[in-house]
């Protein structure tokens, strides 16, 4: 479990993107939606990319409430790529060694999803899978984290939960 104060690193496969994500996360999970994996496939055909999605073709993020994500080196290097123009999610990716690096979003919500691999050091433990019902992978589950065919409760909770702690200034 994270320290309130604690600082998690997360660097591209080159080193010269770094951002920080402060205090304990809001929770990590592997999405199986479609537009992830579509856009997995899109970042991991670029030259030298490294990988986006997991062996069963989910993609691991742990988001951070955004007030507390900043990019502290490199930013100048960062990319936006969306799925298709219309999309309300913008993937970010360091431009200088094609690392999906993580999520924004134009409106609604108050976090940033960091790709789970970026992490400098351990990465965050995946607490559940979400969006099962698009995922297309025949492989067995890799570990035995409960899995869910849409957004599970416990997800919206957190987030919830994370959105009026934010408006109490906590």
């Amino acid at each position: 479990m994270s320290e309130p104060g604690e600082t998690h690193l997360l660097r591209c496969q080159c080193g010269a993107v770094e951002c920080a994500g402060q205090g304990a996360p809001i929770g990590t999970a592997v999405c199986y939606c479609d537009d992830c994996q579509a856009a997995g496939h899109q970042l991991q055909a670029m030259p030298g990319a490294s990988p986006v999605l997991d062996p069963d073709g989910g993609t691991a993020l742990t988001l951070f409430r955004a007030s507390r994500f900043i990019v502290t080196r490199g930013a100048d290097k960062l990319v936006p790529h969306k799925l298709t123009p219309e999309s309300a999610t913008t993937r970010m990716v360091a431009s200088c060694c094609n690392s999906a690096m993580y999520l924004a979003f134009e409106k609604g919500p108050h976090w940033v999803s960091t790709l789970r691999n970026r992490f400098v050091g351990e990465e965050p433990p995946v607490e559940y899978r979400h969006m099962t019902k698009f995922r297309t992978s025949t492989l067995p589950y890799p570990d035995t984290v409960p899995t869910y065919r849409r957004f599970p409760v416990r997800f919206l909770a957190a987030v919830l939960g994370d959105w009026i702690a934010m408006k109490l200034g906590r």
